[in-house]
């Protein structure tokens, strides 16, 4: 039993506008999959979506959560970055300096992410969204990997990262100390194999907690992992 990530998804205010700016910064197309929610085609090897669904919980503390765009130049890196200021992003200051050679900004509904400067080799070959970069600890890394059936690519000095056989996006876990709970954040939301039940069970198992299922919608059931960041295990596609 396992699953695939079927989603990287935003709690979103708006979920249409949101949407409309990821599209536009990254390029991708909508898709008509079964979705609780409006979802993109990441084109990435790792093989997931961006979903955008409807939540009204407010955000109160800076996301666990964020990407990491790459570049292949300068030129590059501020043509995204001019792209996605004319979309309705702002410039944000996470404590990063004025010396920083990546750019921090943040999208309509104040989710921050990262342009990264040309030549990053932790991140070479893994498409423009080159991570998913997260506040979390060493134990929910090795959770996502037996979780997500992806090998553990980074593991040192309680940093994990995972990336897909398949390659593309890595997902990294920057250990202690843990962020607070931002209320309003960014989530997995995972595709059994199998049995949706019984994938469940098997999470469960590896340290996963159950949420109010209510919550999770679309007949999905809501988890927490370790670090307590929800996900959602959604019925087979």
């Amino acid at each position: 039993m396992s699953s695939r990530l079927f989603a990287i998804s935003f709690d979103a205010h708006q979920p249409e506008h949101l949407a409309h700016f990821w599209s536009g910064v990254l390029g991708l197309e909508r898709t008509d999959d079964s979705y609780d929610g409006v979802a993109l085609l990441s084109g990435n090897d790792a093989g997931y979506h961006l979903g955008f669904r409807t939540s009204q919980v407010q955000r109160v503390a800076p996301n666990r959560r964020h990407f990491d765009l790459t570049s292949s130049s300068l030129e590059d890196q501020q043509e995204t970055v001019a792209r996605a200021l004319d979309l309705g992003a702002r410039h944000a200051d996470v404590g990063q300096g004025p010396d920083a050679s990546h750019v921090v900004l943040a999208d309509p509904e104040d989710n921050e992410f990262c342009v990264l400067e040309p030549g990053n080799a932790f991140l070479a070959g893994c498409g423009f969204i080159g991570a998913l970069a997260c506040d979390g600890s060493q134990t929910v890394g090795y959770f996502w990997s037996e979780a997500l059936g992806w090998p553990l690519v980074w593991d040192q000095d309680e940093e994990t990262a995972i990336q897909s056989p398949n390659g593309g996006t890595k997902i990294t876990w920057g250990g202690p100390p843990l962020m607070p709970d931002p209320g309003r954040d960014m989530h997995l939301d995972l595709v059994p194999d199998d049995d949706q039940q019984a994938e469940v069970e098997r999470l469960l198992s590896l340290g996963a907690k159950r949420l109010d299922s209510a919550d999770g919608g679309d007949g999905a059931v809501l988890l927490a992992d370790p670090d307590g960041n929800k996900f959602r295990v959604l019925g087979r596609r």
